[in-house]
């Protein structure tokens, strides 16, 4: 069946927070809501006339399980507008997007609000396995004497050595590697250098710099905290990296041979981006000027191991399907997990044996021109708020190929558990 087009009306973002050891002043629910208020505020319809809203979100809190109906009733949707919440790890927000395409393309919804949201510096601490027995043995004794046996049992390492939940989250469970050990694995496989990703990564700073300089963010919505304090930028990027400091950074995953550092990694963040999703018959109800379309979207997968080529697998297909090689798409968005995965997906490219034997293709698929790659920066600098990252490159993608008066666009993303999502987008004269 033919891809037909959706719509993206207007979207809007939070400034992605960095995590910094400690819960940060906003919970996920209070980003997505004040990155909604602002966007739908100044459309021409109401947020009782969404037909829907999806929200992707990796690690909701316990008290907001379906987030994206506790944040559409926030919003002001009222009752009758559905809301939900989607799961597809680092695609997670890319996910919300293409389910609501996949609702406007069937006739059950015209107008869509879609996204995505994480808190990660409120990921939980977790008792160990150790401890929850502990506990049910407790809860089991009848007795004060049997109480008295269970608590001398008890023993204190068991009750101060919590299990980080977002560690356990970062770990794929089938192959027990955390996300920057399938990082390590794509910088062994390339032959990619300690800096080479370093470098990336101070571009990467740069031109999320001078991308803030020049004004091209503006689909950031600052936050405001309960002291009204104002946070009106990704708090993370820094104009002074350079790679003698990122040099100076003890790897962090494979702590003896390793190359993937905090440096050359992305940032745990705080943060939430959200798109307007219509129909053409949407857009002419209400008069909306649209900022472009998604005309096409693809999800891949791949070894758990070598996740982060997750990009190649999703992109390939689209640009295929379309007769396209990766010099006809004007701008790349390739979410930066890790410096490595990145440098990782363009040496895949370039590769005749890995497009032959994993790919299907006869040859090499070419070179992506590096000046069209994340010119305003990527994940490194600004940060991966997991839920929230697939919707905001798809979001600033569009910005971006309308501020550099280009057409077509692709916005690819790696996804733990070896998968990949990419979506191909144009804007609209």
């Amino acid at each position: 069946m033919e891809f037909q087009p959706v719509y993206v009306v207007d979207g809007s973002r939070t400034p992605f927070l960095k995590g910094r050891n400690a819960p940060g002043p906003f919970s996920a629910s209070d980003l997505a809501v004040q990155a909604g208020r602002g966007l739908l505020i100044r459309q021409r319809f109401a947020p009782t006339d969404l037909d829907e809203v999806i929200l992707g979100c990796a690690s909701p809190s316990p008290d907001e399980v379906n987030i994206g109906r506790v944040v559409a009733l926030r919003l002001g949707c009222g009752h009758k507008v559905p809301g939900w919440t989607v799961m597809r790890n680092c695609a997670s927000g890319m996910q919300a997007l293409d389910s609501a395409i996949g609702n406007i393309q069937n006739g059950r919804s015209q107008l869509v609000l879609a996204g995505g949201v994480d808190a990660l510096s409120h990921a939980p601490l977790l008792y160990s396995d150790a401890m929850v027995r502990w506990f049910a043995q407790m809860m089991q004794a009848k007795t004060v004497g049997q109480k008295a046996g269970v608590l001398a049992r008890l023993r204190p390492g068991q009750l101060l050595s919590p299990v980080i939940g977002l560690l356990k989250g970062l770990t794929d469970p089938n192959i027990g590697l955390l996300m920057g050990q399938t990082a390590e694995n794509l910088a062994w496989r390339f032959a990619i250098s300690r800096q080479q990703m370093d470098q990336f990564s101070v571009g990467s700073h740069q031109r999320a710099v001078a991308a803030r300089a020049g004004g091209r963010l503006g689909e950031i919505v600052p936050l405001v905290d309960a002291q009204g304090r104002v946070y009106a930028d990704d708090d993370g990027v820094r104009a002074d990296s350079n790679v003698a400091g990122l040099s100076r950074l003890k790897p962090f995953f494979d702590r003896r041979y390793g190359r993937v550092t905090p440096g050359n990694s992305s940032q745990i963040s705080d943060g939430a981006a959200w798109l307007i999703l219509a129909s053409q018959a949407a857009v002419e109800r209400w008069q909306l000027e649209p900022l472009g379309r998604i005309t096409d979207s693809q999800w891949a997968s791949l070894d758990p191991a070598q996740m982060g080529l997750g990009p190649v697998h999703a992109a390939t297909p689209i640009l295929q399907r379309h007769g396209l090689g990766l010099d006809d798409i004007d701008l790349w968005e390739i979410n930066e997990a890790f410096a490595a995965q990145v440098l990782a997906c363009l040496a895949a490219w370039e590769s005749d044996e890995y497009c032959g034997e994993q790919l299907g293709l006869a040859q090499a698929l070419g070179s992506l021109p590096r000046g069209r790659l994340n010119v305003d920066g990527g994940a490194v600098a600004v940060g991966h708020p997991v839920g929230a990252s697939g919707a905001r490159i798809v979001l600033h993608l569009l910005h971006a190929l309308r501020q550099a008066r280009v057409r077509r666009g692709i916005a690819a993303i790696c996804i733990g558990g070896g998968q990949g999502g990419a979506m191909l987008v144009d804007t609209v004269a």
